[in-house]
């Protein structure tokens, strides 16, 4: 178990190679640096590097929706640096931004009765409106079927795939999600986990909280928040540990045999 440290990283956010290509960042996809938002987070230090799925974890009220809005840019800290790929982030123009990273809310609210088909189009907002890729997600989160529905007339679950399936559109390289799993179904869950494990193999990145903790184990890293501040990162093996478990979220840890689901 770590702590993140500062270190080098290139000085450019490459564009993407091409077209829908997910175009990795070279070393650190995302870094930050004594982020502080008042009453919510704290000084939290992290560096994820590329072509990674990373876990962030903590109990309720403990800042992870925050430290997310934080590193999409959608939050101003008033304190400390973000960076992605080396290049701090206020230097990363707003077109630009949206072909480096993409954010999915924690609630999926439609106001207005868009089709779900034109909601994953805004994914390629940043690239021209060329909806390049956009059936390739439709078809990948499950959607086909629901493509001309209004998005104001779906299920939670349906509609976090509406959102999940706009920020694969986007091709982004680093990709940050509030709870993706919470309202999906298990086949659903498993899918996107896939999905986002499929995302880190090809050198994006995805940082994404979540609260199953058994989950969290099967992931490259995990990040512990706790009262907004940085608890702990590490394998999950060297961070979900009794002793963690039982003063971050008051639980006692036992391995038993249960229930497991996997893909067919």
């Amino acid at each position: 178990m770590r702590r993140a440290q500062p270190g080098s990283a290139p000085s450019a956010v490459p564009a993407p190679e091409e077209r829908g290509k997910i175009a990795p960042f070279p070393q650190k996809a995302l870094a930050l640096h004594g982020a502080t938002v008042p009453g919510r987070i704290a000084d939290v230090s992290l560096e994820i590097p590329a072509g990674m799925l990373v876990g962030l974890v903590g109990p309720n009220g403990a800042g992870k929706s925050t430290l997310l809005q934080v590193a999409a840019g959608l939050l101003p800290a008033t304190g400390g640096t973000v960076s992605w790929s080396g290049r701090p982030l206020d230097e990363v123009v707003a077109q630009e931004r949206g072909r480096c990273a993409t954010w999915v809310p924690q609630e999926a609210h439609f106001e207005f009765g868009f089709s779900v088909r034109s909601v994953v189009a805004q994914g390629r907002f940043a690239h021209g409106d060329d909806e390049f890729g956009v059936d390739a997600a439709l078809a990948r989160l499950d959607l086909v079927q629901l493509a001309h529905r209004p998005v104001n007339r779906l299920s939670g679950g349906e509609r976090q795939r509406v959102l999940l399936a706009r920020a694969l559109a986007t091709a982004a390289p680093l990709q940050l999600w509030d709870e993706p799993l919470a309202p999906l179904d298990p086949r659903h869950v498993l899918e996107v986990l896939k999905l986002a494990r499929e995302l880190a193999t090809k050198g994006g990145s995805v940082l994404m909280s979540l609260h199953d903790l058994r989950v969290a184990s099967r992931l490259d890293l995990i990040v512990v928040l706790h009262d907004g501040r940085l608890r702990a990162v590490g394998r999950p093996e060297e961070v979900l540990t009794a002793e963690l478990l039982a003063d971050v979220f008051g639980v006692r840890a036992r391995m038993a045999p249960g229930l497991t689901l996997d893909l067919p």
